[in-house]
């Protein structure tokens, strides 16, 4: 099961910052996750709320940051100019992956990133998250762990489909939903999953 720093590793440092990246690499994650948009001077910033303040990390740092120690899951959120970004992940040789709950978001990174694999964002429902993956030939998807039971990331598996979850912070719920074939967690906490 692949453990994911959500947003860095938010539960252990600020959200969205270099501590937490660096704080999320310190335990070994899988991969590390944060959330992108771009500010009034066009530069791609890590942030998850709507108002964008003075002074965040910028994409541009925390891919300098990561440094290709492991592949990053880049949250792209709703209605961002997508041409900065698109821009900057052009030169980055290291594994990354693109998520969005956005439909619109993820086909027109895909457009113009078509190797880079997608991450549909679903909070609640199964069906329009296979129907988002279909139209976006991608096997990933990404669901609230509030609405997963271990008969749906069953049926998912069998599907052909890798599931993940967020935010899922319980271990032993973790593991007894990878017997079902759960391929990964987002978690605040990844000191709690070594």
């Amino acid at each position: 099961m692949i453990i994911i720093g959500h947003r860095g590793a938010r539960g252990l440092a600020p959200e969205n910052t270099l501590a937490s990246i660096n704080k999320a690499l310190e335990f070994k994650v899988d991969w590390v996750e944060f959330d992108v948009r771009v500010n009034n001077k066009g530069i791609p910033v890590l942030c998850h709320p709507k108002r964008i303040k003075n002074g965040l990390t910028t994409l541009e740092q925390a891919l300098a940051a990561v440094n290709g120690r492991v592949p990053i899951y880049i949250e792209v959120k709703r209605k961002v100019n997508l041409n900065p970004i698109i821009k900057l992940l052009k030169n980055y040789r290291y594994d990354y992956l693109l998520a969005s709950k956005s439909q619109k978001t993820l086909l027109q990174l895909h457009k113009n990133l078509p190797a880079v694999p997608k991450i549909v964002i679903e909070p609640w429902s199964g069906i329009r998250a296979t129907a988002r993956a279909k139209q976006l030939n991608t096997e990933f998807i990404a669901m609230n762990q509030s609405f997963l039971w271990s008969g749906f990331i069953a049926s998912m598996k069998d599907r052909g489909y890798e599931l993940y979850t967020y935010t899922l912070n319980n271990p032993k719920k973790a593991k007894r939903w990878a017997k079902h074939g759960l391929a990964g967690v987002i978690t605040d906490f990844p000191d709690r999953f070594k």
